[in-house]
């Protein structure tokens, strides 16, 4: 059994409320079509910098890191080999700056992405809360249309049996301005030798 469709009561939405939801109902629709996309938009320098990023941020780099400093300091202060670095160890110096010189913009590249993405994100949030919001008022409107309907049905209803009742003989009109009563429930009556 099919139900009859209601109009969608948008007359308590505003033209720009309306305007706003129909855009995001098309943005959704786009948005499940594609499927996500995010990933393969990058570009080359983009995926350098997240990589560099992801490893230069992890435990196993720093460990790595630390090795091969210790490493290096202990090979030039006991002179194994030849201390191609002695104790300032100027040349190991220079080697952290140019790390720190070209890793340092590599990962501003990769948080600037990143806050892209969460500003990205942010905005779609803000988008989906606002159309849940005019969602949730177009469900009001269309509950208080169903109840005022449900309430015209149940006075007609009403009326239809009442008039029902009346041609039946089964109840009597009641005439206008009169209201029912409601019958007291009976005293106990005393009894004289008691009190």
């Amino acid at each position: 059994m099919t139900t009859p469709s209601l109009p969608v009561p948008r007359e308590g939405l505003h033209a720009a409320e309306l305007t706003l939801l129909d855009e995001l109902r098309k943005l959704r629709r786009k948005l499940r079509q594609k499927g996500p996309t995010a990933e393969d938009d990058l570009t080359l320098g983009q995926r350098v910098a997240d990589g560099v990023a992801a490893g230069m941020g992890s435990w196993r780099f720093i460990i790595i890191q630390s090795v091969l400093l210790t490493f290096w300091v202990i090979l030039n202060v006991t002179a194994w080999i030849r201390q191609w670095d002695p104790y300032p160890f100027i040349l190991l110096n220079l080697a952290l700056s140019f790390q720190a010189a070209y890793a340092a913009p590599i990962i501003m590249m990769a948080q600037n992405r990143q806050q892209d993405i969460d500003r990205e994100a942010a905005e779609n949030d803000y988008k989906i809360n606002i159309k849940a919001e005019l969602e949730i008022e177009l469900l009001h409107q269309k509950l208080d249309q169903l109840r005022e309907q449900e309430v015209v049905q149940l006075s007609l209803a009403v009326k239809e049996l009442s008039e029902l009742l009346n041609r039946s003989g089964l109840c009597e009109p009641k005439p206008a301005g009169t209201t029912i009563r409601k019958r007291r429930a009976p005293t106990p009556k005393k009894s004289a030798s008691g009190s």
